[in-house]
C-alpha cells in the first residue's frame, strides 16, 4: 500500500508521479509533491517510480484575491 493525501491504495504503485497525477487529474503546472518527507523537483516526477509503503503528499496552489 501506499498513502495518497492520507488515503491508503495500491492502484497507483509501479506508477511514475507524472502519470499518477494525471490519472487523478492534477494540473502539474500548480501543484508541489512530497513524497516520504521530501519536496520532489518537477523534473523527477516522469522518473520517479511509486513503491509500496511511499507516502505521497499532494498540494494545490489556489489563486485568490
Amino acid at each position: 500500500m501506499l498513502s495518497i493525501n492520507g488515503i491508503l491504495s495500491s492502484e497507483f504503485i509501479n506508477f511514475s508521479i507524472e502519470k499518477m497525477l494525471k490519472q487523478k487529474n492534477y494540473d502539474i503546472k500548480h501543484i508541489a509533491v512530497e513524497l516520504n518527507g521530501e519536496i520532489l523537483p518537477k523534473s523527477k516526477f516522469q522518473t520517479t517510480i511509486l513503491k509500496d509503503g511511499d507516502k505521497v503528499e499532494i498540494v494545490s496552489f489556489v489563486r485568490g484575491g
